[in-house]
């Protein structure tokens, strides 16, 4: 547990990660959709249920952040810079993760709208 969030069970990863493999993984990967609103979609879905998963105290926010970066590559979007939720967004980033629970996607959704609008923004200018 870390911030009142609880992990995954240990003897509960190996059924956990073949679902997200069946549900999310073989649906939103490789992330090659033109338009963005589905990339922001389904990078905020993986993201989410990966977070959800990972069993570690530390690290699993670093392994989300750089499966998220790998399906932005896919998508032809540069490095993502996850700036957008550091310090006061930590918050609603928590809160996003906690809302996935339930399938609510949309917190996540929102975040990582900002995070890729401000990455293409950021590579766009000169």
């Amino acid at each position: 547990m870390k911030d009142n969030f609880p992990f995954a069970a240990a003897n509960r990863i190996p059924r956990l990660m073949a679902q997200f493999e069946k549900d999310c993984l073989q649906k939103f990967t490789p992330c090659q959709y033109s338009n963005l609103e589905d990339v922001i979609k389904a990078t905020a879905i993986i993201h989410t249920e990966f977070i959800l998963i990972h069993p570690f105290r530390e690290g699993n926010g670093r392994v989300g952040r750089l499966l998220s970066t790998l399906m932005a590559l896919q998508a032809g979007l540069p490095l993502l810079t996850f700036e957008g939720i550091q310090g006061k967004k930590r918050k609603e980033y928590i809160t996003a993760v906690q809302a996935g629970l339930s399938h609510n996607y949309q917190p996540m959704e929102k975040i990582f709208a900002s995070i890729i609008r401000k990455t293409i923004k950021l590579y766009r200018e000169p």
